[in-house]
């Protein structure tokens, strides 16, 4: 019986204190991945106590490490932190996201500067960090969107970050290929975590109409998604975008 088998690995997650990084974090680590849970320090401690609590389920191989990735030092102070902790790095998983949604007439300047600089600067403040030490062979997943595609109203910012990923993912895998390691992207649909179910009712019963499977992501459809990208099965795949959307092109 084939199964993905990562033993041996270290990945960090970024944002994964809850949503689409806690379920990828937790299938790596099921997978036998040492896992690094990355989280943002927020004023209330609420990030700090969600991923304490996932290290503390996950058990030996997990750690809690703070950094905001839109600050290098932080950024640099967490890739150490992991290499003192686990002694390598294989797999990048560069999740963590906001949102703020505002049409182009209400959208202020401060609303599109911090989706960008989380979005996508700090992306490429990540891998531009982390893949000094990672090593040969090794694997970076970027989370994009379906709004990088088909562009959802009042997401001006968020599509424009989350398209930028998707071609920092096609520029990065070219730079590193050297090494052998794979740089791709895995772009959503709507998934059922905090920030989908926050969607208006009548709003998201127009978008379950176009998707052809006829339901909403799960966060475990996501994490397979990662987790295949993370093995050895995907070692020939890269400078791709796979869409997990049930099949809606808009």
């Amino acid at each position: 019986m084939l199964t993905i088998d990562l033993t041996g690995k270290t990945a960090v997650v970024t944002g994964a204190s809850q949503g689409l990084g806690e379920a990828t974090a937790r299938m790596l680590h099921a997978a036998g991945s040492c896992v690094a849970v990355n989280y943002f320090d927020d004023s209330l401690g609420q990030n700090r106590q969600r991923a304490e609590q996932l290290v503390q389920e996950l058990g030996d191989r997990a750690l809690a490490v703070a950094a905001d990735v839109r600050d290098a030092d932080a950024v640099d102070a967490m890739r150490d932190a992991v290499r003192r902790e686990f002694g390598r790095l294989d797999i990048l998983i560069n999740n963590a996201g906001i949102i703020r949604d505002h049409t182009m007439k209400k959208m202020g300047g401060d609303d599109w500067q911090v989706v960008l600089d989380t979005n996508l600067t700090g992306v490429f403040r990540v891998c531009q960090s982390l893949a000094t030490v990672m090593d040969e062979g090794g694997r970076i997943i970027n989370l994009a969107s379906i709004s990088a595609v088909i562009g959802f109203f009042g997401q001006a910012n968020y599509a424009a970050a989350k398209a930028g990923v998707i071609g920092l993912t096609k520029v990065l895998s070219k730079e590193l290929a050297g090494r052998k390691i794979t740089v791709n992207a895995v772009a959503p649909g709507v998934v059922l975590t905090a920030m989908g179910q926050s969607i208006p009712d009548q709003a998201r019963d127009k978008m379950l109409e176009q998707i052809p499977l006829g339901r909403f992501g799960e966060p475990r459809d996501i994490a397979h998604a990662i987790a295949f990208l993370s093995s050895d099965f995907a070692s020939y795949i890269t400078g791709q975008t796979i869409h997990v959307n049930g099949g809606w092109w808009g």
